[in-house]
């Protein structure tokens, strides 16, 4: 009778289980399928430990290939799978995976990944990298669906960056900033400066529309002439005009609004009204025509001189100019008394201007949600909360002020 198979230390090995002549050990295995594998480790108690694990992948139906399968390569096949996404959706995933993840964590294999590697991961992306939480996100967004793959695909058992976002969230939650509305005095500085006769005039139609109907920047810039009834006053939004890499360059497409619920019709205030009429008879004044066609869609309503469609970074970078002169006035005009200034401000920002003056004017909550589009009310409520909270701290300034002057 063959005796049992030892070690150097005298210890009894299990079936499928080797010393190498170096010292270390081997386990050898075949998966269902018949195909053989093999589990190395400089220690026999750290063998059996991954013996075990292979002994659950077994039991779980965990594939046995996962051994060297990376993040690239779940990545590609997702790539290859994934359907049903709008086009720039599907690019600004691909960007955001090729800009952030694939040369770094892309490169880990699948089946060492614990929670605590992508936590690690994102927070080396905030604190290294120095992304904003909004960025991490979409990065998330793009990673966790990666990982379900894997688990769909049984190479894991669970998605490790479940909850990972999350934790992130609340860990850096005080070095996101919040999008600010201006101030009803900031706004009346914004207006009255572009209302002005000069070069930046040319823009008061636009950031007039956009700060008085609350119209994300791709439903403004995507707005044709038939989409406006200045005679019953009312916007149809019907879609949106999106702008994105392709490669090296850059192009413009149509797609549907960003929910179900963005498909709307937003009645229109008149000074909306009269920011449509001044737009047009500029373009007739200076002989500027839509020539841009995205998709089948033309006759956009804003163009630029050269009948090209607007985008969000033309706008940004228009407001940023715009800002810089407006508050270089007022300090010219300084009296004394303090001036009030623009605050740096993006072309959210006056969508968001839009939701609180909303607020402060007591338009209700469902009315709010339906005219800015918000397929959740949560987003309304949580904009409306921020709203009435400063609106409460104003109130009680005045409050105290009121009964200082009593003292008085």
């Amino acid at each position: 009778m063959t005796g049992k198979r030892k070690d150097n230390k005298n210890r009894v090995l299990k079936e499928g289980e080797y010393q190498r002549e170096n010292g270390t050990y081997e386990f050898k295995w075949r998966d269902p399928r018949g195909r053989r594998h093999s589990e190395y480790a400089k220690t026999l108690d750290e063998l059996r430990e991954k013996e075990r694990e292979v002994q659950r992948d077994i039991l779980d139906g965990v594939k046995c290939d996962k051994r060297n399968l990376t993040v690239n390569d779940l990545y590609f096949r997702w790539k290859q799978l994934k359907h049903g996404l709008k086009d720039n959706t599907f690019q600004n995933y691909q960007y955001m995976y090729s800009q952030f993840v694939e040369a770094d964590f892309g490169r880990s294999r699948v089946a060492d990944l614990k929670r605590m590697d992508v936590r690690a991961f994102y927070n080396r992306l905030a604190d290294e990298h120095h992304l904003k939480a909004s960025t991490i996100d979409s990065i998330h967004t793009v990673l966790h669906q990666v990982l379900e793959l894997g688990v769909e695909n049984d190479y894991i058992r669970y998605n490790p960056s479940d909850n990972a976002l999350k934790e992130l969230k609340r860990a850096h939650c005080n070095d996101s900033e919040k999008r600010k509305a201006l101030t009803l005095d900031e706004q009346r500085l914004f207006e009255d400066f572009l209302r002005q006769p000069g070069k930046y005039n040319k823009w008061y139609p636009i950031f007039t529309v956009m700060l008085w109907t609350g119209l994300r920047v791709g439903e403004l810039t995507g707005l044709r002439w038939r989409d406006v009834d200045l005679e019953n006053g009312i916007i149809d939004i019907n879609h949106t005009l999106v702008f994105y890499k392709r490669g090296e360059s850059c192009s413009y497409a149509i797609n549907t609004p960003k929910t179900k619920a963005g498909t709307r019709i937003v009645p229109m205030l008149p000074k909306v009204k009269e920011a449509f009429l001044q737009e047009k008879q500029m373009q007739e004044d200076f002989n500027i025509e839509c020539n841009a066609v995205v998709d089948g869609y033309t006759d956009f309503i804003f163009v630029n001189r050269f009948g090209g469609v607007q985008n969000q970074g033309t706008l940004n970078k228009a407001l940023r100019r715009i800002i810089r002169d407006c508050n270089y006035e007022a300090m010219d005009e300084y009296n004394g008394a303090p001036p009030v200034l623009l605050p740096p401000f993006s072309n959210h920002n006056l969508r968001h201007t839009f939701t609180t003056r909303m607020c402060e004017a007591g338009v209700n909550i469902k009315a709010m949600q339906e005219i800015l589009g918000h397929a959740d009310a949560e987003t309304t409520m949580d904009i409306y909360a921020e709203a009435t909270q400063d609106l409460k701290r104003s109130e009680m300034i005045s409050f105290s002020e009121y009964f200082d002057k009593i003292k008085t």
